[in-house]
């Protein structure tokens, strides 16, 4: 559905995205996950003919997004974070507004809004201002305004940024119902847990994709082991595991620290006594399935698994 070669995009001295080049496969949720400033956003733009990278090339569906940027748009939906809601109409009217722009007649709309007030558990509000839904409505309300005009392809950027977490729950299973119906959809998200969702997941840092496939795979890719450990004060801990320098990304979270290891065995008797030089005692070092954001930690601080 999508091919991009070598694509880049820089904003004065700034290089957003840099040299990209990756495919997204038909009927998949690809992931796109970094922080904020890895140039998830203005990838997007690219991708939706909004902005011209300055240089490589994009096809969306077979056509060059740069030579024909409108001949892509009947089957393509592009809802930015800050979706351009009409916050004094109604649901029911910028649903109509958005399917006018898109071409479709209101004979076929009317047809439409059942399965969109269906999907979005919206038909309750439907007289309701758009100013006046919680955020979590006006981001169903803004993928109902996308999928009017039925495209085969969607880009979400940051969708349920600021969302709360019923809510966040409550879009997903939105977007795996349109994956069932054999719609491509390409997210951007700063969390970690969401990534988990995608078939394929790309990490971005910093205008590239530092590493990309399935989150299983990406898992395995690092090698070594997570090991988790319990210390006696996890702040001095946290300290003296990252001053010796024997060790990956030390991650503290609550009163545990996780890092990566090379052999989780040799490793416990290396932590014991870097801990016990400090006063510390280390507890028992135990193996984690690593998350995505254990990775990409890693990854970033050029640890790479050790």
């Amino acid at each position: 559905m999508i091919r991009a070669r070598g694509i880049s995009k820089r904003f004065g001295d700034t290089t957003a995205v840099d040299d990209l080049s990756f495919g997204v496969e038909r009927g998949e949720i690809f992931g796109i996950v970094g922080p904020d400033g890895a140039g998830k956003s203005t990838l997007l733009r690219m991708i939706a003919g909004i902005l011209p990278p300055d240089s490589g090339s994009i096809e969306v569906d077979g056509v060059d997004v740069a030579s024909d940027p409108f001949a892509i748009k009947e089957n393509l939906a592009y809802m930015p974070q800050r979706f351009g809601l009409y916050e004094d109409l109604t649901v029911e009217e910028n649903i109509h507004f958005f399917g006018r722009v898109f071409g479709v007649s209101r004979a076929e709309i009317r047809k439409r809004e059942k399965g969109l007030y269906e999907f979005s558990r919206l038909a309750p509000f439907r007289e309701r201002l758009a100013g006046k839904l919680s955020g979590g409505m006006k981001q169903k309300l803004g993928l109902a305004c996308c999928l009017v005009h039925r495209p085969g392809l969607i880009l979400l950027d940051e969708p349920t940024n600021g969302v709360d977490p019923v809510s966040r729950r409550e879009f997903w299973k939105i977007l795996y119902g349109l994956l069932s119906e054999g719609v491509t959809i390409v997210v951007s998200t700063a969390y970690l847990d969401e990534a988990e969702r995608c078939n394929r997941v790309a990490l971005m840092y910093e205008g590239r994709f530092v590493l990309t496939g399935t989150p299983g795979e990406i898992k395995a890719s690092m090698g070594g082991s997570l090991v988790e450990i319990r210390p006696s004060d996890v702040w001095k801990a946290e300290a003296a595991l990252a001053e010796s320098g024997e060790f990956g990304t030390v991650i503290r979270e609550g009163t545990a620290l996780r890092f990566f290891v090379p052999d989780a065995r040799r490793a416990d008797a290396r932590i014991r006594a870097v801990l016990s030089r400090k006063g510390i005692r280390a507890g028992t070092a135990m193996v984690k399935t690593p998350s995505l954001e254990n990775c990409f930690m890693e990854i970033i601080s050029g640890g790479g698994g050790r």
